[in-house]
């Protein structure tokens, strides 16, 4: 399992969010499909560098939004109930919403934009 997170420490967001938007990404572009198990709190933590109730908060959060099924002595995996299509398009708007900050941060107008996206499509 590919565990090259990437970090910011620029990002005002708290790192367990931060964890939270990687996995939830991985599960929505397909890296990590349903039942795909996750490491361990602790295996996660030591790999990134951060405290375990960091990771810990991270997991629960992602457990209550339905993304990963947590079972006490067995793990957590991602959720084969999920519904991905909802994730995706959550994602979709996450990166539209960048998109359009960036835009405006560049000044490009937004028709120009949208044919950007159209060209894509």
């Amino acid at each position: 399992m590919n565990l090259n997170f990437i970090f910011s420490q620029t990002d005002k967001r708290p790192m367990y969010q931060q964890i939270m938007e990687q996995i939830t990404q991985r599960v929505s572009i397909g890296d990590w499909p349903a039942n795909t198990p996750l490491p361990s709190i602790r295996h996660l933590a030591t790999e990134i560098s951060v405290s375990l109730i960091t990771v810990k908060r991270a997991y629960l959060e992602l457990e209550r939004d339905g993304v990963i099924v947590t079972q006490q002595g067995k793990g957590s995996w991602v959720n084969a109930s999920l519904d991905l299509e909802e994730l995706q398009r959550e994602e979709l708007k996450n990166h539209v919403e960048q998109a359009g900050k960036l835009a405006k941060a560049l000044a490009i107008p937004e028709d120009e934009l949208v044919n950007m996206i159209k060209k894509y499509t």
